[in-house]
This record gives structure tokens, C-alpha cells and sequence, in this order.
């Protein structure tokens, strides 16, 4: 069983920036991913990544904002969010895969807990 832990959400004012982490210990899985699901939205994703760091994936609305990298010495994948919005606010998921398609289906092996990211003033 992979234990996938986030951490690092928080309140943060608009125009500010929060780093996530997403820590599988002992376990380096192939594709991670980032979702987010607002109140009242359906659950989308934010960002994926390759098991070499390379990201696969940007949602529009966070393109040029977010970033996402991986540090395989730690099993731990991160999630930059700069310039971050109202509209940003959400709980954060990171989720693991064998396969890309799975993150893209949203059928992931393995799902974090979620951490809550509120961004308002």
C-alpha cells in the first residue's frame, strides 16, 4: 500500500504563493499527479509529471503561475503556485499511476488525503 501525504496548503492573499508537497515514502511511482476540487465543482486536474521530472501537464488556468517538479532523493513531488487567485482556492490532491492515461482518467492508483489551499484577502 502507498501512502501519499500532502502538505503545505494553507491561506495565502491574493498575489501570493504557496509551495505543496506530495511525499510517497520509500516509493517513486511512474506518473504523479495534482487535481483540485472546489466546493460546489467537479474535481479537475492541475499538473502531472513523468517519473524522470518531466512535466506532462498544465491546466490552462494555471499555466505561467504553477509549476510542478519532483525530487526522486526524497519520493517527493512539488507543486509551485505562484500569483495565486481567488478562484484557486480548493483541496489539493496528488494521486500516483503506472500509466499517464490513468491521471488523465482520473482513476489513479493510489490518492493522497488532500490539503486545503484558501486564497483570499
Amino acid at each position: 500500500q502507498v501512502q501519499l501525504v500532502e502538505s503545505g496548503g494553507g491561506l495565502v492573499q491574493p498575489g501570493g504563493s504557496l509551495r505543496l508537497s506530495c511525499a510517497a515514502p520509500g516509493f517513486t511511482y511512474r506518473y504523479i499527479g495534482w487535481f483540485r476540487q472546489a466546493p460546489g465543482k467537479e474535481r479537475e486536474g492541475v499538473s502531472y509529471i513523468t517519473a524522470g521530472g518531466v512535466p506532462t501537464y498544465y491546466a490552462d488556468s494555471v499555466k505561467g503561475r504553477f509549476t510542478i517538479s519532483r525530487d526522486n532523493a526524497k519520493n517527493t513531488v512539488y507543486l509551485q503556485m505562484n500569483s495565486l487567485k481567488p478562484e484557486d482556492t480548493a483541496v489539493y490532491y496528488c494521486a500516483a499511476a503506472l500509466m499517464l492515461s490513468a491521471l488523465q482518467r482520473q482513476t489513479p492508483n493510489y490518492w493522497g488525503q488532500g490539503t486545503q489551499v484558501t486564497v483570499s484577502s
